[in-house]
């Protein structure tokens, strides 16, 4: 079976694109917090014949995270997308790579974040961790990486 989880699903845009690309037997685990977005897309689910692959957990992403690797799901994964509260990027980063396979690939939303990564001011977290994380996949051995600088920039890593 292909597994994809996403961490912050916000309206299902992404978790749609995903289901439908997946063969029948196929299942995305989509992480959100409010459900006032998830409601926005579960009637596209239904109306494009995916909603049945598509396992919506109401709850923080992490506690999501830390439920898959209780459940033993640990190296499950075949790919994981991360949107979610910027804050937590370094946490979905190393909770993802134990979910997610050998060969298996992380890909991580706005890791330009608008250019203020470069250099973060004092009180902006999100710019913070952002810019922390990019630094530690720079370094990271368990994985090859590539940033595609387009849009708000998205990183690919690709689990060793």
């Amino acid at each position: 079976m292909v597994t994809y989880l996403i961490a912050g699903m916000y309206t299902g845009y992404n978790a749609l694109s995903m289901a439908l690309a997946l063969p029948e037997d196929g299942r995305v685990v989509a992480c959100e917090i409010n459900e006032n977005y998830t409601n926005i897309g579960k009637p596209f689910f239904e109306e494009a014949g995916v909603d049945q692959k598509i396992d919506i957990r109401l709850q923080p992403a992490l506690k999501t995270l830390d439920d898959l690797l209780a459940a033993g799901e640990a190296e499950t994964y075949d790919f994981v997308f991360i949107d979610a509260d910027k804050k937590n990027y370094v946490n979905y980063y190393e909770k993802s790579m134990q979910l997610v396979r050998k060969g298996g690939i992380i890909a991580i939303d706005n890791v330009l974040w608008g250019g203020r990564v470069i250099a973060p001011a004092e009180d902006d977290l999100s710019s913070q961790t952002i810019d922390r994380l990019n630094k530690k996949l720079h370094k990271d051995d368990r994985i090859d990486l590539s940033m595609l600088t387009v849009g708000d920039g998205l990183t690919l890593a690709f689990k060793r």
